[in-house]
Formats: C-alpha cells, structure tokens, sequence
C-alpha cells in the first residue's frame, strides 16, 4: 500500500514534548516587542499564507507585531539552523511540520536536532495536496495522467516545489504507485510552479490549496484529486487518489510553531494559549488556507 502520511512520522511526537506551567512574573510582560515567525518556504504558499493568518492574529491578541520571515531552501535547513540558534525569550519562532522529517529522514547531518534543539507550542493546521493542471487539459482524471505517462514515457511533466518537499516526495510517490515514467520538475516557489503549469511547460503539478484557490475559482487550472483519506471540506466534489483507482495512495501534511528548546515554559504557556484562542475564531476559519485549522497544547515529554 502506498502511502505518505507524513503526519505519523515519528517528529510528530516532537508536538507533545512541553509541560504547562503558570507564567512567571519574570515573563509576565511577554511579549514586550516584535515577534519573528520564521518559514521555510516562500510567500504565497500554504505555509506562508497560514502563517501570515496566524500571526496576523496573534498581534491583535498580543498587542505586539508578530512579523513572518521566509526563509525558503534546503528542505528548510536554513530556517531551522535559525531557529535553534536563536535567543531562547520567545522573540524567534519557528514554523515546523513535514519539511523537518523530511530532512531528517534525507540527510545524513543536520547543524541541528529537531527533537532535542526545538520545543513546540502546538500543532496548527493539516491539509492535503491537490493534484491540478491547466484549464483546457487535454488531462480530465488521474487515470488520465497515467494513461498519458504510460503513452509516452518519460514525456510528461510534473510540477513540485523544492527537491524534499511534500509536494515533491509525493509526486515521488505517485509515480512509485502507478508506475509510471514521468519527469518531476521541481521550481523554488509556489507562483514559479504556478506560473510554469499556465504556460504549458508542465502537465500536472501537486500543490497545497492555498497556493492554487485564486487560479482554481478564476478557472484558470482544474483540480484532478486531492490526496487525502477522504474528500477535502472545501472542493467537495474532487475525488480523492483513491479514489481515483490509486489504492492506498495518502498524503497529509501539517505545521505547528516551535521555539527554541532552552525558552522559558512560561512563556511556552503562552503561546501556546494564544494560539489555542484564535484558531478557532470565525474569521480565521473563514480565511484558512487549508482543510483544517487545529491546535493541539504540548503535553509532557515521556
């Protein structure tokens, strides 16, 4: 059975490893200044656009800027090489979720460890791809894509974003799956991928919703399936892979906010607090750039 389900990799056990406590008084004023959100990845995907939601909204509650740094590349090497260097006060986060076990599963070395160097605050949201080509395809279906690929091997393109990305193991996966011979392509950004799929250089692409939803309702591209277990909340009418004749075939991803291991838990308690009281609000939830917004607290490490 073929099947990404990058949530139950064992990094997810990295959501429950902070115990609560009562904010101290020496943290009682936090946050005092700006907040930096830092994203392994670049602005308009699923992560930004979450991201830019989240701390959007944590500066009202908050009363301080929460300000978003993306920092896209090297499976978001990068971003978390900054992130576990960064003061431990509660004035760096980081965005976490399946760009970290990727990379730890990837490479060899990390100048970090994502279990040891990073407490989390909670999980945020989880949310499938979507499978999408251009209006006027001659591709209506998944099995279209296969027949197309089996057709002419190796001649049919599909668009990712960076080489470890989700996007990208899970085209990695699709082709593993059906057997197929085609050419992932992968672009350093969402709007580079996007662009790509509209001028024909590619046949198919796999992409969050967020990055996709202005394209899909202007009908400009057309969603084949979404990858998920079940259909997705808002395109309900889009089959799933499985569905599709894929048996098996699962990818879900998700993202939460860590910080540095060595941050106070008060302050820890805070954020995670914050972040429980505006995910829920009707206005974050009419804006979500994904199927779902859930926080999860961090329990105590076992």
């Amino acid at each position: 059975m073929a099947r990404l389900n990058l949530t139950l990799i064992a990094f997810g056990t990295l959501i429950a490893t902070v115990a609560l406590s009562t904010p101290a008084a020496a943290q009682a004023d936090y946050p005092n200044r700006s907040v930096q959100l830092i994203v392994p990845y670049g602005a308009g995907g699923v992560a930004d656009t979450g991201m830019r939601i989240l701390a959007e909204q944590l500066t009202g509650l908050l009363k301080q800027p929460f300000v978003i740094e993306n920092r896209p590349g090297a499976g978001g090497i990068v971003a978390a090489k900054t992130g576990a260097s960064a003061a431990p006060d509660g004035y760096t986060l980081l965005m976490t979720g399946n760009n970290n076990a990727i990379s730890a599963g990837l490479f060899k070395a990390l100048p970090y460890d994502i279990l040891s160097d990073f407490a989390s605050t909670s999980t945020v949201s989880f949310f499938d791809l979507l499978i999408v080509t251009r209006a006027g395809s001659p591709l209506a279906s998944v099995q279209d894509i296969v027949t197309a690929a089996r057709a002419n091997p190796g001649r049919l393109n599909i668009a990712t974003t960076n080489p470890g990305s989700t996007q990208n193991l899970a085209a990695e996966l699709f082709k593993s799956a059906t057997g197929i011979a085609a050419t992932i392509v992968p672009f350093r950004t969402s709007p580079d991928l996007a662009t790509a799929l509209l001028r024909g250089d590619v046949d198919v692409a796999f992409e969050f919703y967020a990055a996709m939803h202005g394209l899909i309702y202007d009908r400009k591209v057309v969603v084949l399936a979404s990858t998920g277990g079940q259909r997705t909340s808002y395109l309900p009418d889009v089959p799933t892979v499985q569905e599709s004749g894929i048996e098996g075939f699962e990818v879900v991803s998700w993202n939460g906010i860590s910080v540095p291991a060595a941050t106070p838990k008060p302050i820890i308690e805070i954020l995670t607090r914050a972040i429980s009281e505006v995910l829920p609000r009707p206005e974050v939830r009419r804006r979500r750039p994904s199927s779902a917004w859930k926080c999860a607290p961090a329990r105590p490490r076992r």
